[in-house]
């Protein structure tokens, strides 16, 4: 009988050595501009994709929400990137890891800073600002801290500014002058334009605009549809639809020497609304026992327990869910590399006592505390190949 991968092994309970961890350095959302970066002569950028062959000219477009696995199960409502995956003619596609937790406000970091969460210091949907004790939301910036104290790395797009790169990014107006953008991909000029046609034929024209390019684009409603109505559902199909088109309609106007890469920040799993598939911390004495803040999402938690229960609570939490998510003290994360190859002093405090991450296909909601998240269809974080693996595809012209 052959031996399970890391991707299917489920010991009882489950090993923290067993998690995937994310390719950091060689095959993660964070290596990707540094890559293209280096292609363009950037100084302080490494090509880690090796693969890549560099341009003049290239354009990331990420669409929120669009895993690696969800694309595969869909060709016919995504026929032109289908045809970019390795197994189409000519294709060439492969799959990224988004890094731990795959989330977005993480991964949009990870993009931007190409750094692992370990060091741009976001690692995860909410967590603990250690100056202040509070639960900070890094995708909503709640409540507000000073961005480049919390995160204070140039971006790529920064840096490649620096070298005489024309950089830019094509985006909804909405994210123009939030904290998230500022720390994770400012750098170069910001463009608002609210359809995704509009933004194709923006990020094509900024491609033109100097002999070295790099132009981000991003669309956000394919995300939107799956937390609502799940990857299953007819309105993801045809968000998924949509999205093909646009990726077509960017890549038939790429200027000469000008290479388009196709990506996202996570893939998404449909968890099913049962007492079996959601377990509710507020409903829970003994996860909840000892326990001061709940911090991260559904499928990848941080917990940070209240001055010395931290053990007791490591302990219970693996005697509950040790058969369902991969639960590590915050050392035992860091030491098998969930964040990245180092963690910065600063962001140290700000990840859990406990840090649990889902294997099957569970969620740990608080109907109290979180009903907005609780109540989502679909969702993400964790290490499973559903949520972790992301798109790369390449169209040159």
């Amino acid at each position: 009988m052959a031996q399970p991968t890391a991707w299917d092994a489920h010991p009882e309970p489950l090993a923290v050595s067993s998690a995937p961890v994310p390719q950091y350095g060689s095959g993660s959302l964070a290596d990707l501009l540094p890559t293209l970066a280096a292609g363009m002569g950037v100084p302080g950028t490494t090509a880690a994709i090796g693969e890549l062959a560099p341009v003049d000219r290239a354009c990331v477009f990420l669409i929120d929400g669009l895993g690696w696995e969800q694309l595969r199960a869909h060709p016919d409502e995504a026929p032109f990137l289908t045809s970019l995956l390795p197994s189409s003619r000519g294709g060439t596609g492969r799959p990224l890891t988004a890094g731990y937790p795959a989330t977005t406000a993480t991964s949009l970091a990870s993009v931007g800073t190409g750094l692992p969460p370990g060091a741009h210091g976001l690692p995860g949907y909410t967590v603990r600002n250690p100056d202040t004790g509070e639960l900070m939301n890094q995708l909503r910036w709640n409540p507000w801290t000073e961005p480049h104290a919390w995160q204070p790395y140039p971006t790529v797009f920064t840096l490649a500014e620096r070298a005489g790169v024309h950089a830019a990014q094509v985006s909804s107006p909405t994210f123009q002058n939030t904290p998230l953008t500022k720390v994770a991909l400012s750098g170069g000029t910001f463009h608002g334009r609210l359809t995704g046609e509009e933004r194709m034929d923006l990020a094509a024209g900024q491609l033109a605009a100097g002999d070295r390019a790099l132009v981000y684009t991003y669309y956000a409603e394919l995300d939107g549809a799956g937390h609502r109505y799940g990857v299953a559902s007819d309105t993801w199909r045809g968000q998924l639809m949509y999205v093909d088109r646009l990726v077509q309609r960017l890549a038939e106007q790429l200027p000469p020497r000008s290479a388009l890469y196709v990506t996202a920040d996570h893939g998404m799993i449909d968890v099913p609304f049962d007492e079996e598939h959601r377990i509710d911390f507020d409903e829970d004495w003994e996860l909840s026992a000892g326990v001061a803040l709940l911090g991260g999402e559904g499928r990848a938690r941080h917990v940070y327990a209240v001055p010395g229960a931290a053990a007791d609570v490591l302990a219970v939490w693996r005697e509950v869910l040790g058969e369902q998510f991969w639960v590590a003290s915050r050392d035992e994360a860091i030491a098998a590399g969930w964040f990245g190859p180092h963690i910065d002093e600063r962001v140290y405090a700000r990840i859990g006592d406990v840090v649990a991450a889902a294997h099957d296909d569970v969620l740990l909601i608080a109907s109290q505390r979180e009903p907005n998240e609780s109540a989502m269809t679909g969702n993400h974080g964790s290490m499973t190949p559903a949520e972790q693996l992301v798109p790369l595809l390449e169209v040159r012209s």
